[in-house]
């Protein structure tokens, strides 16, 4: 087939050339008629919806498609019918993630996604119950309602809908509205321009701004696709076009039209589209347009770079020429681009010419090959996309040092682009819509059309990830799948097997959401993460089988989730018994209520019947409390779990609990009775019966020791120490007048000395008989008592003790020493 001229469809609109590119040809069946529809187009040549304009009268045979909503592909394909039986409808569109906007007038709203019917929904709320929809309007991520009482509600994001009531709207007779989106305004967040009688508002979400123009009402508003303009078309048949702070009228055409048009859409920033039902006008910037005609009616889908026009019979494309294309294939062209792509044909023809142009632009060489390449990018034809790509290719051939990258990317781009264009695919996806839509996102389209095979060839050749078309083919699969369970799991299994990040969860998922709980849980075993598993198990009910997939993980933080969500599930009893054959759950469970939920740990003590542990709980709890009662009936409860043991270790440990309360109730009567606000309350023993003698009731210690049977060696001891940290002198002296003291008579010495009174000490140094008598003579030294040291080393016969101590002795000590010492020499 002969190729078309590239100048064949081009159109000079003012200063600059737009071409009209048939995409498809006989698109709908004769069925589908195309003027008795409302028509909705998916971004980045995405998909179209067809809802059947209920103001169009209906023939009886096409009643039952009313509630119809119809996904098709630009190239006619039909992929989906979504029934529809709700409230009628006053808003279709589309985010730029293909999922279909479905708002009816009670201001439900429908977010279908996949393509496949599924759907979530929300409502608007704010009043769109009470005073209905008018009108909807959408952007990428959000959408604005006009309520019939002319309030505007908005809805930033899908995902998270929250919405939100705009500024007050003014009274008055809406004539047409449209939306500024949030990437295009200064407070990023979405703006409404309002035309009211004959002025425009601008509503955001505090403030309505007149606009303050006298020449409405406007029947037409319309936002350019970088938010820079505004075009308005008047009741008098006139298009303006003014900048985006409406100070600047930058253009007008006059239409002569009686009639408005049913739409106006920019195409690309510098043109606007006016679309009557049969005729389109298309106005450059200077005000100067084109025309063209239909024989029946033609819907106008604004994209970024261009608009789609579609008829019964075709699918077009129009958008403006590409700076690059213009250069090289506008009638006497002499730039260095388009001589280089006559130089291919002269080479094809062993023209002596083509080394000749090569010489001429070799200075400008890398730059024309630059331009056939980006030229290459914006051509639908495949013929003048290799004949460019052919040009880039001898002109870098001809070259010493030229990176071949792009030219590589350009032709990677393409066969994708062309692959996608084809008609049964149908996504007439442009070079500009595919680098904004990313590989990554053209393939999930692909996905969501089941075209699994071309979706899976463009991710190897691009060398992207694969694993979401697998486990959408997968969940598809069990949705449509009418065989058994295994032989479904069997065939996903061996189809899968080996492809790298495959999330049998997800998979799974689907086969539980579809009532096939069986082929979920047998997904699930081949889901290598078990934090996959887990949520979708406890989901299914499956509590058992999510406690061992979490535990066989080795992730505490896995399985604290499960033992949490089963905690608040299941009735108690249940849940021990649950872990008690799970050594990790219960370790858990136990480290975790340690900290937490004291109850539960009692709880789980007795239920594993682990008295001593529960005890030591209760013990706990004791210490922490404050009040004196709930003390001691803390101590009480862990005695009493104690009392049936015959364990001697938990014998005696019963034992100090049931004196331990005991002592806490003593100590508190102590507190009330005694005036002198010593405090008792959580003391020792030991540090009790020490404080009452130290306060002088001695009695109360005695009687306390009777009670506790405290063994009479620690008692005395702490008698000791409280007398002599008193001072009470009189009493210690009282007790020196004992025959025997259960603890010998040397501490009370080693006390007394220790306190500085050496008297009193010296006085207990006699009665320290098992003591050698070298140790006595030290005490009465440090007693500061030569004679009686002397005494006893006279008594030992202890010459040499007597001649040291006659050094440290001085007046009648000496003397006394002297006398001692002659006593004991042999005389002569």
């Amino acid at each position: 087939m002969a190729p078309s001229n590239p100048l064949a469809n081009w159109e000079k609109v003012g200063d600059s050339f737009y071409r009209k590119i048939t995409v498809y040809d006989a698109v709908f069946d004769d069925e589908v008629e195309l003027e008795n529809y409302i028509v909705a187009g998916a971004p980045y040549g995405g998909t179209i919806a067809l809802y059947r304009d209920e103001t169009k009268p209906v023939r009886l045979r096409d009643s039952q498609s009313r509630s119809n909503i119809d996904i098709y592909s630009y190239s006619g394909k039909l992929i989906n019918r979504i029934h529809w039986e709700q409230a009628t409808i006053r808003g279709l569109g589309w985010s730029d993630k293909e999922e279909l906007l479905v708002v009816a007038e009670d201001g439900t709203v429908r977010r279908y996604f996949g393509l496949d019917g599924e759907f979530t929904s929300f409502s608007l709320g704010n009043g769109a119950e009470e005073y209905g929809v008018r009108a909807c309007q959408f952007w990428a991520s959000g959408l604005v309602a006009l309520l019939s009482n002319n309030q505007l509600i908005a809805v930033s994001k899908y995902d998270e809908p929250r919405p939100k009531l705009l500024a007050p709207c003014p009274e008055g007779e809406v004539s047409s509205w449209a939306l500024i989106s949030p990437t295009h305004t200064l407070s990023r967040s979405v703006e409404v321009l309002l035309a009211v009688d004959k002025t425009v508002f601008l509503i955001d979400s505090t403030d309505a701004e007149d606009k303050i123009l006298q020449d409405g009402p406007f029947k037409h508003v319309g936002v350019s696709p970088t938010g820079r303009f505004i075009a308005l078309y008047t009741s008098e048949g006139k298009l303006w076009v003014v900048s985006n702070d409406f100070q600047n009228k930058l253009c007008e055409y006059d239409s002569k039209a009686r009639v408005p048009p049913s739409s106006v859409n920019w195409c690309g920033d510098e043109a606007v589209v006016l679309a009557w039902e049969d005729e389109i006008h298309l106005v450059g910037p200077s005000g100067a347009a084109s025309k063209y005609y239909y024989d029946g009616r033609v819907h106008v889908i604004p994209e970024f770079d261009g608009v789609h026009l579609l008829t019964n019979d075709s699918c077009e494309f129009l958008h403006k020429v590409d700076g690059t294309t213009e250069e090289i294939f506008r009638l006497g062209a002499s730039s260095p681009s388009s001589v280089l792509l006559d130089s291919v044909e002269q080479m094809e023809k062993k023209s002596p010419k083509a080394d000749e142009n090569i010489q001429r632009i070799r200075s400008s060489l890398p730059a024309a090959v630059d331009t056939c390449i980006k030229a290459a990018g914006h051509e639908f034809d495949s013929y003048w996309q290799k004949r460019l790509l052919k040009a880039a290719s001898f002109g870098k051939s001809v070259l010493e040092l030229y990176n071949s990258d792009e030219f590589v990317e350009m032709t990677e781009k393409l066969r994708v682009i062309s692959a996608v264009r084809d008609y049964k695919i149908g996504i007439p996806i442009s070079y500009a819509q595919y680098l904004r839509l990313t590989p990554e996102g053209l393939v999930e389209r692909l996905t969501n059309r089941h075209e699994y095979l071309l979706a899976i060839r463009v991710s190897e050749y691009l060398q992207i990830p694969a694993d979401k078309i697998y486990v959408h083919w997968a969940s598809q699969k069990v949705r449509v799948s009418t065989v058994d369970d295994e032989a479904v799991c069997k065939l996903i299994v061996q189809r899968l097997e080996g492809k790298p990040g495959i999330s049998f969860e997800m998979i799974a998922q689907t086969a539980y959401d579809e009532g096939r709980s069986h082929l979920a849980t047998r997904l699930l075993n081949h889901e290598p993460r078990a934090g996959k598993q887990v949520p979708l198990l406890l989901n299914m009910e499956e509590d058992e089988l999510a406690l061992d997939k979490a535990i066989e993980s080795g992730d505490d933080d896995l399985v604290n989730f499960v033992l949490l969500h089963l905690k608040s599930k299941i009735p108690l009893a249940s849940f021990f018994r649950m872990i008690n054959t799970r050594p990790m759950a219960s370790a858990l469970v136990e480290a975790t209520a340690r900290d937490e939920d004291m109850e539960l740990l009692k709880d789980l003590y007795y239920q594993d019947d682990r008295p001593l542990d529960g005890s030591n709980a209760l013990l706990v709890e004791a210490l922490a409390a404050d009040q004196v009662q709930q003390k001691i009936e803390k101590l009480q409860l862990a005695s009493r779990l104690l009392s049936d043991s015959k364990d001697p270790t938990v014998v005696l440990q019963q034992k100090l609990i049931s004196e331990a309360s005991h002592l806490l109730k003593a100590q508190e009567a102590l507190d009330k009775d005694l005036a002198d606000r010593t405090e008792f309350l959580g003391l020792s023993l030991n540090e009790t019966i020490y404080r009452l003698i130290r306060a002088g009731y001695g009695k109360r210690a005695q009687k306390m020791q009777g009670e506790f049977r405290m063994p009479e060696k620690t008692y005395w001891w702490l008698r000791l120490r409280a007398l002599v940290a008193k001072r009470d002198w009189g009493e210690l002296e009282e007790l020196n007048k004992n025959k025997k003291s259960p603890i010998g008579w040397e501490p009370f010495y080693n006390e007394v000395l220790g306190a500085g009174n050496t008297k009193l000490a010296s006085l207990f140094v006699p009665k320290c008989t098992n003591l050698s008598v070298a140790e006595r003579i030290e005490m009465w030294v440090k007693c500061g008592m030569i004679v009686k040291a002397g005494e006893e080393a006279h008594k030992a016969k202890d010459l040499n003790t007597l001649e040291l101590l006659r050094n440290k002795a001085s007046g009648p000590a000496a003397t006394e020493i002297e006398r001692m010492i002659n006593q004991l020499r042999p005389r002569k």
